[in-house]
């Protein structure tokens, strides 16, 4: 009897084995989920040089055409801050899979849209699809990398949305520009890739124990780990400057190209988002050489300068001026959220980490929206240039006062340092 023990216990772990799930490997789910990751904000940018095609078609305002873009981002607000941490509670890949099945439906709703109120219904799903995966996606990409190389996971995290967003809005303006059918060309594609990746993340292998509280964590709220307090809120200025910038660019760019540059031409609707997101997703490699916080000061610094050449670009109605500033502020655009991005991720735990990624999309969704939205409406009264102008400058404002924040916030820390003798 004794000598059939080890039999059991070999046949036990066997049948053990044999039904646990089979997971893809570690080192192939880091790249499939940051690509997931890029195509969320792919499909993001995806609408804005289409926003006119549907205006034209659709016969409605300027205002209403701002609405349709901010709607998105206060529907992933909503969502972000009942969903935000979900993922701590029940694991990433569950609420992962949620939100690919509901970024599929809002695919689907786009190519079924036959006016401004299906267009809404469209962004407003696909809003709640990217903010329950955003702050899951964006912790599950940090703890897939490998583990002598989290740092690289927290970059991609702030890249990929930058990459995505460029090619999104790119990519699309080519389809306006050469296809006979752009609508269904995009929104096809996309719906197929989101139900592939569902299926994909089916057998990604999961980051997260399970544990108590998860009906608990639907209560909105937001929270930060104590010890990237201070960094957060340091970086504030940052997140508003960065975002509300990208909202300036999704919104309003295509109608400055109509009706300021007298051009109407998809590619190059395209071009404005993708020239600031472009330079974006490579600015944290040119500047990855600089300690923190000199990244983020410096792309400050950078989205100050390209406001100032938007601002004489505008005075002069030169286009290239425009695509130079754009590639300025971009470098700033990407460098300075990368690099606080990368600063404040190793400050939380990993049973943290979902709520601080949630906690950072808040501020930057906010910004996304509200003050596109508010552009939206004074451009009746202002008119579109104006509040341009109006919108830009006080960017720029709020850019130097982040340069002096950050810049001060260094030479405190430096005073602080020991004296060697």
């Amino acid at each position: 009897m004794p000598s059939s023990c080890p039999e059991l216990a070999s046949a036990t772990a066997e049948i053990a084995a044999r039904s646990k799930p089979w997971r893809l490997p570690q080192r192939a789910a880091f790249p499939l989920l940051a690509a997931v990751l890029f195509a969320f904000f792919f499909a993001a940018a995806a609408p804005s040089p289409l926003f006119v095609v549907f205006q034209h078609a659709w016969h409605f305002s300027s205002s209403l055409l701002t609405v349709a873009f901010a709607v998105y981002a206060i529907a992933l607000l909503v969502s972000l801050l009942i969903a935000g941490s979900l993922s701590d509670h029940i694991g990433r890949r569950p609420v992962v899979l949620a939100a690919l099945v509901l970024q599929a439906v809002a695919m689907g709703l786009f190519l079924l849209a036959n006016g401004i109120g299906g267009l809404i219904a469209a962004r407003v799903v696909q809003g709640i699809a990217t903010g329950v995966a955003s702050g899951a996606l964006s912790a599950a990409v940090v703890e897939a990398a490998p583990a002598a190389r989290k740092r690289l996971g927290a970059m991609i995290t702030s890249v990929s949305p930058l990459a995505g967003l460029a090619l999104g809005a790119l990519l699309t303006g080519v389809a306006v520009k050469f296809s006979l059918q752009p609508v269904m060309l995009v929104f096809g594609v996309l719906a197929a890739v989101f139900a592939l990746g569902a299926a994909v993340v089916l057998w990604m292998p999961e980051t997260v124990t399970p544990r108590a509280g998860a009906l608990a964590s639907l209560v909105p709220r937001v929270s930060i780990p104590a010890q990237a307090r201070a960094e957060f809120a340091r970086g504030l200025p940052v997140f508003v400057v960065v975002w509300a910038l990208g909202g300036l660019y999704l919104s309003l760019a295509p109608s400055l190209m109509l009706h300021v540059f007298g051009i109407d031409n998809g590619v190059v609707n395209g071009l404005t988002v993708a020239v600031l997101s472009g330079m974006g997703a490579i600015a944290p490699t040119l500047l990855a050489r600089f300690a923190a916080p000199k990244p983020v000061i410096l792309g400050m610094a950078s989205i100050a300068a390209g406001l100032v050449l938007l601002l004489a670009s505008l005075a002069t109605r030169s286009l290239a001026l425009f695509f130079v500033g754009t590639a300025v502020a971009g470098l700033g655009f990407g460098g300075a959220f990368s690099a606080l991005v990368q600063t404040l991720a190793p400050m939380a735990q990993s049973h943290e980490r979902g709520e601080l990624f949630a906690a950072i999309f808040v501020v930057s969704y906010l910004a996304f929206s509200l003050p596109a939205m508010l552009a939206g409406f004074l451009v009746a009264p202002l008119g579109l240039l104006n509040t341009t102008e109006g919108y830009a400058a006080v960017l720029l404002l709020t850019a130097a006062f982040g340069v002096w924040n950050q810049w001060a916030g260094l030479r405190r820390r430096l005073r602080e340092l020991p004296v060697s003798e």
